[in-house]
């Protein structure tokens, strides 16, 4: 008895059973075995799509991330150069740091733990080109610090709020970085008081449509839809001059997902 194997229409292989004699139950129990082996292998094309397409988000995420943060840290740091050799050898430490965590090549997830650290370094960064203008708060929780989350999940959204909210705001900006418990949930929200933004032109940017220049957003949404599911998409809350906040929910504990 043959049984195809069967992909999306396409047949990628046979179940074969020798017996002396054949019988009804047989070509069932043949049937059966093929359709559950044609299933399994179904499953496992969606998950090796789902990887590379993670992973092709991620690479668009760093090349977004990359030339306007790479110019704005070195201006910044070369400015210490003659007048604060130490300090500018610090941010160059942070600079390395900051560039090898987003630029790694292992692992699909982080711990938000490590993404907070990454954040850290980046902001370090940015104080120093932003000086007494830029006040960044950060409340979290500790028991949500090994929480399991897709790589670069939140720094974007924190990049977002100093290049998009507050560099064309005049005088001192504030970003507020909150990581809270909530039950079964880890609770993240980026909050700044900058310029905001017009709610349709940031529905465009969540939908993807070319031509926005929101660091990630789109790709951020979309990653967290298709490791967690549609439920647990960004929110995000904006007005002209009322400063934007991006909120991120994401589980304590969801199967397959460890870095």
């Amino acid at each position: 008895m043959i049984a195809p194997l069967v992909v999306e229409d396409r047949v990628v292989g046979t179940v074969a059973a020798w017996t002396g004699s054949t019988s009804a139950s047989l070509v069932r129990a043949t049937t059966e075995v093929a359709r559950w082996v044609s299933g399994q292998l179904e499953l496992a094309e969606l998950d090796k799509s789902r990887t590379a397409l993670m992973e092709a988000e991620v690479r668009a995420l760093r090349a977004q991330i990359s030339p306007h943060f790479v110019y704005n840290s070195l201006t910044a740091i070369a400015t210490f150069v003659r007048t604060d050799p130490e300090r500018a050898r610090e941010l160059l430490v942070e600079f390395a740091d900051f560039t090898r965590y987003s630029f790694r090549r292992h692992g699909d997830f982080t711990t938000l733990a490590e993404e907070l650290r990454s954040i850290e370094r980046y902001l370090v960064l940015e104080q120093a080109r932003f000086g007494d203008r830029l006040v960044v708060t950060l409340r979290i929780a500790p028991e949500v610090l090994p929480v399991q989350l897709p790589f670069l999940t939140v720094q974007p959204l924190v990049e977002n709020a100093v290049r998009h909210g507050l560099e064309g705001k005049a005088g001192v900006g504030h970003v507020s970085i909150t990581a809270m418990d909530d039950r079964t949930d880890a609770l993240i929200t980026i909050e700044d008081d900058g310029v905001g933004e017009d709610p349709m032109r940031m529905r465009r940017a969540l939908a993807g449509e070319a031509g926005d220049d929101s660091v990630g957003l789109a790709s951020v949404d979309e990653r967290l839809r298709t490791v967690y599911g549609d439920e647990y998409g960004l929110v995000v809350e904006t007005a002209i001059d009322a400063g934007t906040k991006v909120l991120v929910r994401v589980p304590k504990f969801a199967p397959g997902v460890s870095s």
